[in-house]
């Protein structure tokens, strides 16, 4: 296993439950901008969102812009 995949491989977890707060922030913000927010819509939203973003660092790697 290269030096990366160990590196990532031990932070793996680290990196889970950051994504996971992360989306947890934004939930919480939906809740308190609004406070009858339906939930499930907002989670679809949120996700939503964070795959687009995540869809755009693979065209950056994709495209060799981490090289």
């Amino acid at each position: 296993m290269k030096p990366e995949e160990q590196d990532i491989a031990r932070r793996k977890n680290e990196i889970i439950a950051e994504v996971n707060a992360l989306f947890k922030a934004n939930m919480k913000f939906t809740d308190w901008d609004v406070p009858e927010a339906d939930d499930a819509l907002a989670a679809k939203l949120i996700i939503e969102i964070m795959q687009e973003a995540l869809d755009g660092l693979k065209a950056k790697l994709d495209a060799g812009e981490f090289k």
